[in-house]
């Protein structure tokens, strides 16, 4: 095959989980959140359960009026839904789905890269805040950086532990270093990503920027239409790369009960719903944290935390 074949079919592999996989979360959050709270959920739209609930959400937003406000800076308004939506297709490109050459693009310093992209997601935040001149919008934007940049730190420190422990920063490397005993020893490490990545998405606990009860939308509030969309989309497409992160970094990746290298694609999947539902799960299980709390639980507990396990990882190292 040639070269520039194989890089179209893997880019379009990528793009094609980049708009799936996102609806199939939002679609399972509908419906487990439904079920939790007791009630039904989308029913209709599509027939089977309100199976085609998001697609028709999809359609209703791009028939929605676009509207830009008078005072807003509109170029940088414009922009920062996409400066949302990139980052987490970039990290996609190098997430392995299972052992060989189901990856998009096989890095040697792939978790680095996934660190540095991730970060970008800042400045959409910052950049839809400044524009929209609105006071929420303003007051959200900077919450949303003061906990992006809070939590960037432990968010790094566990991804550093896991790397340290593998000997790399190839992502499908560390899958092929990782052994079931990781569960408990890096055990810290995980739950530190994962409620840092949590709160890098602003998902449910994590949700100050967007306090619908004291900033109407946060720095989504001047936004309609397609560009209110994509920061949606930004969202489960957030959990997607969370989920997966999660699963490649400390749960094994590919690797599953049997050692069959043919069905490691599936574990992989079938790990990344999971951690999926336990995101959804939080959502529906816990309220929303104040900032002061969001804070201290960063800085108090998070970071020493993370801090403790990197020394742990350190010190095992040294004696193996």
């Amino acid at each position: 095959m040639p070269d520039w074949l194989e890089a179209v079919l893997r880019v379009a592999g990528v793009l094609v989980a980049f708009l799936v996989l996102p609806l199939v979360v939002g679609q399972t959050e509908h419906k487990v959140m439904a079920h939790m709270q007791a009630r039904l959920g989308p029913m209709y739209a599509g027939g089977f359960h309100g199976w085609a609930q998001l697609v028709a959400d999809g359609v209703k937003f791009v028939q929605k009026e676009d509207v830009t406000p008078r005072e807003a800076d509109r170029a940088v308004f414009r922009l920062a839904p996409v400066v949302a939506l990139l980052p987490y297709l970039l990290v996609l490109l190098v997430i392995p789905l299972g052992p060989g050459d189901l990856v998009g693009q096989r890095l040697d310093i792939g978790l680095f890269f996934v660190l540095a992209v991730v970060g970008v997601g800042v400045l959409a935040v910052l950049m839809s805040a400044w524009a929209s001149a609105n006071k929420y919008s303003l007051l959200g934007g900077l919450r949303g950086a003061a906990q992006l940049l809070g939590y960037e730190l432990p968010l790094v420190l566990a991804a550093a532990s896991v790397a340290m422990a593998a000997g790399t920063l190839s992502l499908p490397g560390i899958v092929e270093a990782w052994e079931p005993w990781w569960l408990l020893w890096q055990a810290p490490a995980m739950i530190v990503f994962f409620v840092a990545g949590l709160a890098e998405i602003r998902r449910p606990p994590f949700d100050m920027p967007v306090a619908d009860a004291e900033l109407v939308f946060g720095y989504m509030t001047e936004y309609t239409g397609l560009r209110f969309a994509f920061f949606l989309l930004a969202e489960y497409v957030g959990i997607v790369v969370i989920a997966a992160l999660t699963t490649v970094l400390f749960l094994g990746g590919w690797q599953g009960p049997f050692a069959d290298a043919h069905l490691g694609w599936l574990w992989t999947l079938i790990k990344v719903a999971a951690v999926s539902f336990v995101i959804i799960w939080l959502r529906v299980s816990y309220p929303r944290l104040r900032e002061d709390q969001l804070q201290r639980l960063c800085w108090l507990v998070l970071v020493p935390l993370s801090l403790a396990q990197l020394v742990l990882t350190a010190a095992v190292r040294v004696a193996l």
